[in-house]
């Protein structure tokens, strides 16, 4: 499976699957998809983005990854909408 094929699964799972996602614990989830979209995209910003969303950015990304899921239907930096 490649990269590209992840993320679009992850982005087609049903919008409970996704929020249950988002709990602060399971984000590092979402922080590990967004590395994936990094190295997806060849781009180190979209990397270091991600590595971010992960370790300082933890106790906040999932309040925003929560309000992103129900507006737009996916985590932010993930789909898309606006940044994907």
């Amino acid at each position: 499976m490649e990269m590209k094929e992840f993320i679009d699964i992850v982005n087609k799972l049903p919008l409970v699957a996704k929020i249950l996602l988002c709990i602060p614990c399971v984000e590092i989830f979402y922080g590990v998809c967004r590395i994936i979209q990094g190295v997806n995209k060849n781009d180190v910003i979209w990397i270091v983005l991600g590595i971010l969303t992960i370790i300082p950015g933890a106790f906040f990304m999932w309040i925003i990854d929560v309000i992103w899921v129900l507006l737009y239907g996916h985590a932010i930096l993930l789909g898309e909408t606006l940044f994907g």
